[in-house]
């Protein structure tokens, strides 16, 4: 009730979610050790330790549902080309440290990305299905899971193909060659969309969904989660251009966000932004149509965006600086007095 009060831009009070957590290192007393030996075991178990995990620990405003989901098996043919560079792991955690080589140098180069090709295993699906319905049986019931909601960052994508400096740099030097790129891949994108379209495969995420890089999905604004066949104008969209963050709003407009409407222009509502600062960027950021959250990165000016309508005509997804976690000890007053000031700024408004 209180997501879709926020999200409804009529919040009762500021909402709190916990997200991408360094699960790697929070392995305390064997909590998160996995016991099932197949690949299906392993992806539900993972699931539920986490979510155990987190309601011990960091509740905050969590959103559990009483269900097992058990996905689709999509396979996807990708864009065609794949990241060339050195990726360094650290620890056991999934992020890593990358150098990429360029593989988009000229217009000939473009013709390398091609659009996806997407099918659906419904047989395997299925037997999935029937295996969980008898692992779960009398404890929670089994639903078999399409897409809920799609993370939209083509410029993260296009840029480990381009390169960072030399896409910074074609910005000015050679933006034709930026525009066809960009064009290229965002075809290759709702090509994609209107194969999950087609194929029934999108669910609802107005739930327990996070949307964008933000909180949770519900709202009254669009229709209620059901089973899979949706048309993306009944969910949540996104977009963002992280790579951009030191790009004026005008060049941003030009080879961002003009390409990103017309992903944005196809659903219900939309959030935009992650980590890159937004507060500067909102004029151009009301052209999206039906904009209903903004994200806002610990280098973001909340005050201006308020100035701006933030937190009255969308919600202003404020993410406080991480790096207080990365100190030589843990030091909660700080980490109190960094919410307070947000708390404090953003008083009576939508924020989460």
């Amino acid at each position: 009730r209180l997501w879709q009060r926020l999200n409804d831009l009529q919040p009762e009070r500021p909402m709190v979610y916990i997200c991408q957590v360094p699960w790697a290192e929070m392995n305390v007393n064997n909590e998160l050790s996995l016991f099932c030996e197949s690949d299906l075991g392993k992806s539900i178990e993972i699931e539920l330790r986490r979510t155990l995990y987190a309601w011990r620990r960091f509740r905050v405003d969590m959103v559990v549902e009483p269900v097992i989901r058990c996905p689709l098996e999509i396979k996807d043919s990708g864009f065609g080309i794949q990241q060339s560079g050195r990726k360094e792991k650290f620890y056991e955690s999934s992020i890593v440290a990358q150098s990429f080589v360029p593989q988009v140098k000229n217009e000939q180069d473009l013709e390398k990305i091609k659009d996806p090709k997407v099918e659906v295993d419904w047989e395997s699906t299925k037997k999935k299905a029937e295996v969980l319905e008898e692992v779960f049986q009398g404890i929670l019931p089994v639903k078999i899971s399409g897409i809920r909601g799609m993370w939209f960052a083509p410029w993260d994508e296009l840029v480990r193909w381009y390169g960072v400096q030399e896409v910074l740099q074609d910005l000015v030097l050679r933006p034709d060659l930026v525009h066809a790129a960009i064009d290229r891949l965002v075809c290759a994108c709702l090509a994609r969309l209107n194969q999950y379209e087609k194929l029934g495969l999108l669910e609802s995420n107005n739930g327990a969904v996070r949307v964008g890089s933000g909180g949770l999905g519900f709202t009254t604004s669009l229709p209620h989660a059901g089973n899979l066949g949706i048309q993306p104008s009944e969910m949540w969209g996104c977009a963002a251009a992280q790579i951009f963050a030191g790009i004026s709003p005008e060049m941003h407009e030009e080879f961002a966000l003009t390409y990103e409407l017309r992903w944005l222009e196809r659903f219900g509502l939309n959030y935009y932004g992650c980590c890159e600062p937004l507060h500067h960027k909102l004029h151009i950021l009301r052209k999206i149509p039906r904009l209903r959250k903004v994200s806002f990165s610990p280098q973001a000016d909340t005050s201006h965006a308020i100035e701006q309508g933030g937190g009255i005509d969308f919600v202003l997804s404020v993410k406080p600086n991480p790096a207080i976690f990365a100190g030589t000890y843990w030091d909660v007053e700080e980490a109190r007095r960094q919410l307070q000031k947000i708390l404090v700024k953003t008083r009576g408004y939508a924020v989460e």
